[in-house]
């Protein structure tokens, strides 16, 4: 007879203890602990011969690598394509365009010749098919169905057998072997493992949308992101009509990739060379404005920052940023003042990207300091002048990753002249670019 024990397994994470808590330590969860009564310990199984471990180099690999989807932006994000039995998640804010982007991606295959089911639980079919009329997504080997039952989405998964599966979204999908309302921990795990599950077995690949909470995760437990092999992100402005793609996970590509697209009436338009989106349409130039040259993922983007400052009128100057970490910038102003001899204490200082792009990397700092350096001295930084480098608290600018690269692109977009860690310390540059 096997021994049974009880168990506690947090609905987050996976983490078990063997006593009861009401906040698990591992994903730092309220609440999420429940107990599993009755948990066997499981004796060895007998090994068929068809389940034998073999060799590595034994092992036949179904397909031959990634196929295109169509959507080049999204393509570059996954590596290449779609992998036979890839199951990808592709997360988002509500509204952001995940499910125009899904049917975009439907539509493509689908036009290519392959059987595509894209399932919906969150909108009714005369919804999605006036969307992919309003876009141009139609196509006869594209098959719709509204299924928010797990065992309804099988059924027509075994149906149709399609060359790919499109479910939006995971966390409206419900099982009814699971207790719980759709969305609920449980629920999520039970209704991914199936879907995974059946795209393994078969080689087709998934593609799964997924809600986000308020704090930007992804909505369900912890292991969701594990079991999957790809997990894409998609966000943008609502203010503004560009979208950005990136990878969070990929165990077929690089994770450092990054699509663009723009929002149109006309549904999602891949954007393969953004620059022109993030610098402004006005030639002539003005103080407080200088350009950069950005690396996202594996592409080099221009980037224009503009910088404010004008006379406070309060006793504690303002410090306004938008597109920039507000922490670089306050170190930025620091050695300004301390090294270069730019007094900005007395005065608010605001400091935005154009295009609602944003800006992490140190790299910008030299552009961030000459914009303001600029609108200071009402000095314009020539417009054949793009700039880039880290700046040290002693004045320094430091090097940057992939020089070359942010040079060949700076000079494809016709600056002539580029400023950097070669051009001096701080004052020096100050002094080269406003003379």
């Amino acid at each position: 007879m096997a021994k049974t024990k009880t168990e506690y397994r947090c609905t987050e994470c996976g983490w078990t203890t063997a006593k009861w808590v009401g906040q698990c330590t591992s994903c730092q969860a309220w609440g999420s602990v429940e107990e599993l009564a009755g948990v066997s310990k499981t004796k060895p199984a007998n090994i068929s011969a068809t389940r034998a471990a073999k060799p590595i180099t034994q092992i036949e690999v179904a397909g031959e690598g990634q196929s295109p989807t169509g959507v080049g932006e999204f393509d570059r994000v996954l590596g290449g394509g779609l992998v036979d039995g890839a199951v990808v998640l592709l997360s988002g804010e509500p509204g952001v365009g995940k499910s125009t982007l899904l049917l975009e991606v439907a539509a493509r295959l689908a036009k290519g010749g392959k059987k595509v089911l894209y399932v919906s639980a969150e909108e009714s079919a005369s919804q999605v098919s006036l969307r992919a009329r309003r876009t141009g997504a139609e196509s006869d080997n594209l098959y719709l169905a509204t299924e928010t039952e797990l065992g309804g989405v099988l059924g027509q998964f075994e149906s149709l057998k399609p060359e790919l599966l499109l479910v939006d979204s995971v966390q409206t999908v419900f099982s009814g072997d699971i207790d719980g309302v759709p969305g609920m921990p449980a629920q999520v795990r039970e209704v991914a493992s199936n879907l995974i599950r059946v795209a393994k077995e078969s080689s087709t690949p998934l593609v799964m949308v997924g809600h986000v909470t308020k704090d930007g995760s992804i909505a369900g437990p912890r292991t969701l992101e594990h079991l999957v092999d790809v997990v894409c992100h998609f966000e943008g402005d609502r203010q503004t009509s560009l979208r950005f793609i990136r990878t969070l996970k990929n165990r077929f590509g690089p994770t450092d990739e990054v699509g663009c697209f723009e929002m149109t009436g006309d549904g999602i338009v891949e954007v393969p060379d953004p620059s022109a989106l993030f610098v402004s349409e006005n030639s002539k130039g003005f103080s407080g404005s200088c350009m950069t040259i950005t690396i996202e993922g594996r592409r080099a983007l221009r980037a224009e920052i503009q910088a404010l400052v004008v006379r406070s009128s309060t006793p504690q100057p303002r410090r306004v940023t938008n597109g920039v970490e507000s922490s670089r910038v306050a170190m930025l102003l620091a050695v300004l003042e301390r090294r270069a001899g730019v007094s900005v204490s007395d005065k608010d200082v605001y400091v935005s990207t154009v295009g609602g792009m944003k800006i992490t990397e140190p790299a910008a700092d030299l552009a961030i300091a000459l914009a303001i350096a600029s609108a200071a001295s009402d000095k314009p930084v020539p417009k054949e002048i793009a700039a880039f480098g880290e700046i040290s608290l002693s004045g320094e600018i430091r090097g940057v990753t992939n020089p070359k690269l942010r040079e060949s692109e700076a000079t494809r977009l016709g600056h002539k002249r580029t400023l950097g860690s070669t051009s001096g310390d701080l004052k020096a540059v100050i002094r080269l670019a406003l003379s």
